[in-house]
């Protein structure tokens, strides 16, 4: 079983669930920024957890589901882990990105879905989660947040995201990319794991979970999803580098007005509002970034780094985002209204 792109979209990449631990290569965890989207999409399908989705930003993607193996390879990795993900400064790039959890509302299966993947001749079962957006096949609508049967030969097509940014399109058995250091992710910074897609390009799916009864609470018939909200709410802790800003620094921090700036991406969130002014002249030298860092370039506004960030750099960082509050910034246009807050606990 296999894909066969049809629209690749502004960018859709193939995400799992990253590969941490290898920091001390230079390379940084990627995988998927809304990683409960990413997550639900596999519990849908009864996929393990580390199965592979296609992760779409804007204006989402179109595949065709073909069956007969033979016609498709596994998609190989991108570059190696030698040097991968080093540099000092803050995020670059193009792209879009990020977005706020709020309100659940119901967006998952329901019994009325048939759960077998012999219903109406389909081959396959898809779903599409994260940003709500039209979902097609071949041209008749389908459901958002439920799985659904795909015939061979069918494109299936996830649309622009209605409110949000990324959607995540799942299929049974996952899409079988080769693993790069125990990843399918793709990373655009270290440029480890697949290309992301282009027209034509062609993608193995795994074998599909068991036939069979599943264990009782394996596939849910609802489950909750975190609308992005108006605002993007931002627990910091302040570190390690907070005694480089100004007093006046921190409290601006926490209590200006910023917001998603149209150069934010996978790497880092880019924010627009006031300046954080230095306690300290200088650079420091290059030292370790983790997940969640808000560093400070020398223009003085954060930013927040996401999956795809460095693993070292030279500009300030006056505290950190918890990894728990970065899948809503995933799902933040440009423009949201960003606040930060002091964590608790």
């Amino acid at each position: 079983m296999g894909l066969l792109v049809v629209r690749p979209g502004a960018l859709t990449t193939v995400q799992d669930l990253g590969r941490p631990g290898h920091a001390h290569l230079g390379v940084p965890r990627s995988g998927a920024l809304d990683e409960p989207a990413h997550r639900l999409a596999n519990r849908l399908l009864g996929n393990p957890e580390d199965a592979a989705t296609l992760e779409t930003t804007v204006d989402g993607c179109a595949v065709r589901v073909v069956a007969g193996a033979g016609h498709f390879t596994t998609a190989t990795g991108a570059g190696t882990a030698t040097g991968a993900a080093t540099g000092t400064g803050a995020a670059t790039g193009t792209g879009t990105g990020t977005g706020t959890g709020t309100a659940a509302t119901p967006g998952a299966g329901t019994g009325a879905v048939a759960r077998t993947r012999a219903a109406s001749g389909a081959v396959a079962e898809a779903v599409v989660t994260g940003a709500h957006c039209a979902v097609t096949v071949d041209g008749r609508p389908a459901p958002w947040g439920v799985p659904f049967g795909v015939p061979d030969g069918a494109v299936v097509e996830a649309g622009p995201a209605e409110r949000g940014l990324r959607s995540y399109l799942g299929f049974t058995g996952g899409v079988d990319a080769g693993a790069v250091l125990g990843s399918r992710a793709t990373d655009l910074l270290s440029g480890l794991g697949p290309e992301p897609l282009c027209q034509g390009a062609q993608l193995a799916l795994g074998a599909p979970p068991a036939a069979g009864p599943r264990p009782r609470g394996a596939v849910p018939d609802v489950a909750p999803w975190a609308a992005p909200p108006g605002e993007l709410l931002l627990p910091v802790v302040y570190g390690p580098r907070a005694d480089w800003f100004t007093r006046r620094a921190l409290r601006t921090l926490v209590t200006g007005d910023y917001r998603v700036s149209s150069a934010s991406n996978r790497i880092g969130l880019r924010l627009e509002g006031p300046v954080l002014e230095r306690e300290r002249d200088g650079e420091l030298p290059s030292e370790g970034i983790a997940l969640g860092a808000v560093q400070v370039p020398p223009e003085g506004r954060p930013v927040v780094f996401l999956a795809d960030h460095p693993v070292t750099g030279g500009y300030p960082v006056i505290g950190v985002v918890p990894q728990e509050a970065l899948a809503a910034a995933a799902q933040a246009v440009p423009g949201t209204p960003v606040r930060f807050t002091p964590a608790s606990g």
